[in-house]
């Protein structure tokens, strides 16, 4: 099972990719950790990465798209894989197109996690206040403006890669304000339907 969740912070993505990777028992690909392990690795690419990120600048397409074409050749990702923040441009969806191409492979499904903006920073806000009440450190990304300027960026970003998915008829969209078991549950008839159409 190849697939891309797209959806801002807090949608709910890292909860069901959780669950995605517990039944099929393939990696969850996040652009974030796949650059830290390139850049504790030491790989060529790795150490391209440490030295933009230590100038304060943001990676380029290129160096991300050779790290995600690095980490696809690991073996836990032969049988699939769900990608979590890449791609986020459509060059870098065309990079993904051209890498899995060349190895045979395509993919099985993109999912949008549909929200309602500003009871998504009511979201984010309480989980905040939950996480101070417990006395544990509130994430940098639970502040509202920080939040608010992260969902701007998302938006800007997935707006010119959903017509790309449709197009292709990949696109499937759950409603992320519903319960984490309701969008499980709209999830796994996703799923079951792209493992019907691939058999």
């Amino acid at each position: 099972m190849r697939l891309i969740l797209l959806g801002p912070p807090g949608a709910g993505k890292g909860t069901q990719a959780a669950a995605i990777v517990a039944r099929f028992a393939i990696p969850q690909l996040s652009t974030g950790e796949m650059l830290r392990a390139a850049v504790a690795a030491g790989t060529q690419v790795g150490r391209e990465a440490k030295a933009i990120m230590e100038r304060g600048e943001l990676v380029p397409d290129a160096v991300v798209n050779r790290i995600v074409d690095e980490r696809l050749d690991v073996a836990d990702a032969a049988r699939g894989f769900v990608l979590d923040g890449y791609p986020r441009t459509p060059p870098q969806a065309e990079a993904l197109d051209a890498m899995l191409a060349r190895r045979g492979k395509r993919l099985d499904a993109v999912i949008e996690f549909v929200v309602d903006a500003e009871r998504l920073v009511d979201r984010i806000v309480g989980r905040a206040a939950e996480a101070r009440a417990a006395g544990k450190p509130v994430r940098k990304d639970d502040d509202p403006e920080v939040f608010k300027t992260r969902l701007g960026a998302y938006r800007a970003d997935t707006a010119a890669l959903t017509p790309r998915y449709e197009a292709a008829g990949l696109l499937k969209r759950v409603d992320g304000m519903a319960s984490i078991e309701a969008v499980g549950r709209q999830i796994t008839s996703i799923l079951d339907s792209a493992l019907t159409a691939r058999s």
